[in-house]
């Protein structure tokens, strides 16, 4: 499963015509409870915040973005998926919602609870993992990153 989601979001990006790492960004804004502005889009994605300004222009470019004022703090911007990225999004993922959508259909009511009731404990597991993982260090690399930097090959 995990490699098909991974697997997924490189065919979403493909069908897109974006990058791997700029439909995660897309993926992150969407799914993000709070909005977020390109530092914090770039910590959550490892990356350098001057990699974080090149992607956010380029998807602002691109329509997929726009910037705007922070909700509570006037110095601020935040980050919003555009309207016409969303059409593009779902549109995109409108196979695989029906392919999922027909696997489902074939279950009875007591395998469709059972399914829906493992898959939310194991989505649970993979927010604990995710949210117990060390944060990156000064430049937002991550420890393993930091790690092999400096190894001799």
């Amino acid at each position: 499963m995990l490699r098909a989601a991974g697997d997924t979001r490189q065919a979403l990006a493909r069908r897109l015509g974006i990058g791997t790492t700029d439909a995660a960004a897309i993926d992150l804004l969407v799914s993000s409870p709070a909005p977020l502005g390109p530092v914090e889009l770039g910590n959550r994605l490892g990356i350098t915040s001057a990699s974080a300004t090149t992607l956010v222009d380029r998807l602002v470019r691109a329509g997929h973005l726009a910037r705007a004022p922070h909700p509570s703090d006037r110095r601020r911007l935040v980050l919003q998926v555009t309207d016409h990225a969303l059409d593009e999004v779902y549109a995109a993922l409108r196979p695989l919602l029906d392919g999922v959508e027909r696997a489902a259909a074939q279950l009875s009511p007591e395998q469709a609870a059972a399914t829906a009731g493992f898959l939310r404990a194991v989505a649970e597991v993979m927010r604990e993992y995710a949210d117990s993982a060390p944060t990156g260090g000064e430049d937002g690399a991550s420890p393993a990153r930091t790690r092999g930097r400096n190894r001799v090959r």
